[in-house]
């Protein structure tokens, strides 16, 4: 827990929100419009770059009525400087974002973890495991390096908590050293099949490209257990080679007969603390859709006025993640999004949305 009793305070009371089980959970204008002004308010004093970006839009905690007007960092703002809302000898965690060792990677500075597992357990078991009763444990194959190979990488830190917390004994990582060990993973894989074990399997989009490879090369499949279930994050383009989502999902279903009914995409960001899970495993009669966690509001904002988009218009994905209380809760994407129905879909980049908001940021901020 902080030192600072502000800071504490607001900790405790997302955490309490967060804690709550995700059966009672509804969308709470009030409680949300409460914290987020109180969180703004306490990051426009403390987060110095952050500061300067909002006093140059004019929008202070005492101007500012509602959470809609919060001003939202572009998510490149990351990569050009530590927008911490807290004294940098307090730091205790770094994630940072994916790309080459030659490029600048955005950076997510911490000194808890402790809202980021907070945030993310509740999401994943609404999102990948609804039906997983309570107490029980879930065989998930991870495909993707554990937290002790890649600690600045908040997806191995989400995969590490679900495997704590969720995962039975027969469960794991199967990247190590930057490869997919599909060996071991196909033998589990026909362990659990044979032992008519349902399986969670979890990991980049990529991975599962490796995997569908490795198949295809011994020339078999792996029909897994009813009840098993895929998800998938990170793009379906590689460094090499780009799969689309539909050809991606039939091929799973081909090798491991789990219909893209069962298949979940996670949306989720480095800059974040919250994800976003397709709706197919807890509402299969609905449309597919990412659903938010309460504690979250997503706003997809046109590119040309900076109002909202029009309903069912497609605008830049912008959210508010009240998880993140020792950076900055307002984050605009470089992604293309819209709503659908209590929900929303992610159709894409805006172009060039990155680099002009990232410059953009990067000069207000810096700017005395």
């Amino acid at each position: 827990m902080s030192a600072d009793p502000a800071r504490a305070a607001l900790d405790a009371r997302a955490l309490a929100w967060m804690r709550e089980p995700p059966e009672i959970w509804r969308s709470d204008e009030a409680r949300f419009e409460s914290l987020a002004h109180d969180l703004f308010g306490y990051q426009f004093a403390n987060c110095e770059p952050y500061r300067r970006f909002c006093e140059r839009r004019g929008r202070t905690p005492d101007l500012v009525t509602h959470w809609r007007e919060i001003p939202a960092v572009p998510a490149g703002a990351f990569k050009e400087m530590a927008l911490r809302s807290f004294p940098a000898e307090r730091e205790t965690h770094v994630f940072r974002t994916s790309g080459t060792s030659t490029e600048r990677r955005g950076a997510l500075h911490l000194d808890t973890l402790e809202l980021y597992e907070a945030s993310l357990l509740p999401g994943f078991r609404r999102g990948v495991l609804p039906d997983l009763p309570p107490g029980e444990r879930a065989r998930i194959r991870v495909l993707a390096p554990s937290p002790a190979e890649t600690p600045d990488s908040s997806l191995s830190q989400m995969f590490g908590v679900v495997l704590r917390e969720l995962g039975d004994a027969a469960s794991g990582f199967d990247v190590q050293q930057g490869a997919l060990q599909s060996g071991g993973l196909v033998t589990a894989l026909e362990r659990s099949a044979a032992d008519g074990v349902a399986v969670a399997l979890c990991g980049t989009a990529f991975a599962l490209v490796h995997l569908l490879d490795a198949l295809e090369g011994r020339g078999t499949r792996v029909p897994l257990a009813a009840g098993s279930r895929v998800m998938e994050t990170g793009g379906f383009k590689g460094r090499a080679r780009e799969m689309p989502r539909d050809a991606l999902y039939a091929a799973i279903e081909h090798a491991l007969a789990i219909a893209p009914d069962r298949i979940v995409n996670q949306y989720g960001m480095t800059e974040l603390g919250s994800q976003f899970y397709d709706s197919v495993l807890r509402e299969p009669t609905r449309p597919r859709r990412k659903l938010a966690p309460p504690w979250t509001r997503v706003r997809f904002v046109d590119p040309e006025t900076g109002d909202d988009a029009g309903p069912g218009s497609p605008g830049i994905v912008t959210i508010l993640d009240l998880a993140n209380t020792g950076s900055v809760l307002a984050i605009q994407t470089a992604d293309l999004g819209r709503a659908i129905d209590d929900g929303f879909e992610v159709i894409g980049r805006e172009p060039g949305a990155e680099a002009r908001g990232c410059s953009i940021a990067a000069d207000e901020m810096l700017a005395t």
